[in-house]
This record gives structure tokens, C-alpha cells and sequence, in this order.
């Protein structure tokens, strides 16, 4: 299972539309009310999908990483993004917080184990996860590694990507004075949270308008559906994240990779990405002997590339009889 490769095969596709067969809202601490669903197989193995951001939302796309007829796929949109309320809500907003919120949702639906998914903040998420109660982890599928680290921070917020993408670059770091560029990550932050709705927009827009053109190896036709109010929310979600060292010690995911000891698991990594490099994928893969790491040769960072969606799909079908 530690065999590493790179690929560029596609098949197989996405498994068709589904719709969930059951979903609700869990009450979590501070107010925040947190949407679930689930869908596939009622009996089927369970598996947790995380999405990215943090803030991003479970998109109907995310449901058809896993066979239905295998799987009992459970999602649930993070605090304070997709259809959890209050719609970009900081407070009692943590890391520590969201592992909670899994385990309640675990309890709520009766799982004992479940095999968990998740893509850049959604990978870092279910390390954290997985390293914190490797018990309940039965395997894990992660796409674009990221772990919060300062390194990777400043790559994509400060010097690195912005070599690779100088024209969008000059317009993210433009819309900061001048001054206040020798952190543009906490001044975007301060822009974020400010309290003045229109300053609050335009630095979301400018903040994802950044992030859009640098997730896929060609470039997209245009970003994803978001109102301003999901723009606003998923911006001021990633800055607190980020501005607080995701809750994280700094290496600690790493570190920490030995508590995955006994689990299996899949890396799908593109060798072009642009926001989570492959370096971090090939550090976690050294940590974590278990894992096999597969590095797509014509992808970024996007799960929608068709060789990532091709890899993921085929790693889920790797462990549905497991």
C-alpha cells in the first residue's frame, strides 16, 4: 500500500448525481448551527468528506467521489460557511472546535469507524483528525496536503506562488497600500474584519479573485458560483484561520505523523500545484509509511481537475470493500 507513482491516467469518472437521503443541523457551542448530510448506501462503509477553505462548503460534486452502492458518504459544511449558520461567523470558530463537531456528528449517526476525505484545508483537517483519534479512522484519502505551516503560508500569501502568477499577484497585493505589504495576510485580515460591509466585499473579492487564478494548472474559464455573501464569509474564514496558525503548533501535523501508524491511505497530489506544493505531500508520505502517494502529472491543486477527480475516485474505490 506504500508503493508511490505518477499518473495521468482519467478513468473512472465521477459517479453520477445523487441526492441525500437524510440531512439535519447539529446545535454547536457558540450559536453555530452546523448542516450534515448524508447519501450512497444506509449499510454501506462510511466515509467523511471534509471540504476546503476553510469555508469553502460541500459542493453536490463532492458527493460523487464515492460509489453509492459501497458507500455511506457523510458531508457537513464546516462552521460558518455553506448552509451552517450564522454565515461567516468567527467566533467559536477553531480547529479544536471543528474536531468536535465531527465527533458529535459521528455519535449522532451511529459510525464507529469511517474511512475520511479531504482536500487542502480539508486535508489538514482530517490529520488533524485522524492524528487526534486514529481509532475512528478506518482509512484516509487526502488531495493537495496542506498543514498550516509558516512556509506554506507565506508561499501563497507573500513570496512564492506570486512568482508563477505575477499579473494576478500585482492585483492582490495591489489592493493593499503600499506599507502594509510585508504582510498581506493579516492586513487582509484586518480588512476582512473591519465592520464596514463595502471594505469588507472588496478584499474578499480581491482575496479569492487571488486564489482562483492560481488553483489549476490551465486556466479556468471562471470561478466557482459564490455570492458575495459566500465570497465575504469563505475570505474572512481563511484569514482567521490563517492569522491564528490554524489552531495548529507550527509543524504539527508532521510531527504528529506517526500517530497514523497502522492506517492506510492515498495522497493525490498535483505536480503542478501551485497553492499546496508537492513538497508537503512528500514530507507527509516519509512521516506516514503507510500512505501512498500518487503525484498527477497534468494537475494543480483544484479537485475539479479531471486527473485529481480520476485519482481521488479511484483511491475511494480502492478501499470501498475494506
Amino acid at each position: 500500500m506504500s508503493r508511490d507513482h505518477a499518473s495521468t491516467a482519467r478513468p473512472p469518472e465521477l459517479y453520477p448525481p445523487l441526492e441525500p437521503y437524510d440531512c439535519g443541523h447539529l446545535d454547536g457551542e457558540g450559536g453555530h448551527s452546523i448542516y450534515w448530510e448524508t447519501c450512497g448506501n444506509p449499510r454501506g462503509r462510511p466515509a467523511l468528506f471534509l471540504h476546503g477553505g476553510p469555508g469553502g462548503g460541500c459542493s453536490v460534486d463532492n458527493r460523487r467521489l464515492f460509489d453509492p452502492r459501497r458507500y455511506r458518504t457523510v458531508l457537513f459544511d464546516q462552521r460558518g460557511c455553506g448552509r451552517s449558520r450564522p454565515l461567516g461567523k468567527l467566533e467559536d470558530n477553531t480547529t479544536a472546535l471543528l474536531l468536535s463537531d465531527i465527533e458529535t456528528l459521528r455519535r449522532r449517526l451511529g459510525i464507529e469507524r469511517w474511512l475520511v476525505l479531504g482536500g487542502s484545508w480539508g486535508a489538514a483537517l482530517a490529520l488533524a483528525y485522524a492524528e487526534s483519534l486514529p481509532q475512528r479512522v478506518s482509512a484516509l484519502v487526502l488531495r493537495g496536503v496542506f498543514t498550516a505551516r509558516q512556509a506554506e503560508l507565506r508561499w501563497l500569501y507573500q513570496e512564492g506562488a506570486s512568482f508563477l502568477f505575477p499579473e494576478a499577484w500585482d492585483a492582490f497585493s495591489g489592493a493593499i497600500p503600499a506599507q502594509q505589504r510585508a504582510d498581506l495576510l493579516r492586513a487582509y485580515h484586518a480588512r476582512l474584519t473591519c465592520g464596514d460591509p463595502a471594505v469588507e466585499l472588496s478584499a474578499a473579492r480581491s482575496w479569492c479573485a487571488w486564489e482562483h487564478e492560481v488553483m489549476t494548472l490551465l486556466p479556468q474559464v471562471a470561478p466557482p458560483a459564490r455570492d458575495d455573501a459566500a465570497l465575504r464569509a469563505l475570505a474572512r474564514l481563511e484569514t482567521h484561520y490563517f492569522v491564528h496558525n490554524a489552531f495548529l503548533t507550527e509543524g504539527q501535523l508532521i510531527e504528529r505523523a506517526h500517530c497514523l501508524d497502522g492506517i492506510p491511505g492515498v495522497i493525490v497530489q498535483g505536480r503542478y500545484d501551485a497553492v499546496t506544493p508537492p513538497i508537503t505531500a512528500w514530507q507527509l508520505r516519509r512521516a506516514w509509511p503507510q500512505a501512498r502517494l500518487n503525484i498527477i502529472a497534468d494537475a494543480g491543486h483544484a479537485s475539479s481537475e479531471p486527473s485529481i477527480q480520476s485519482a481521488l475516485v479511484a483511491a475511494t474505490d480502492l478501499f470501498a470493500n475494506g
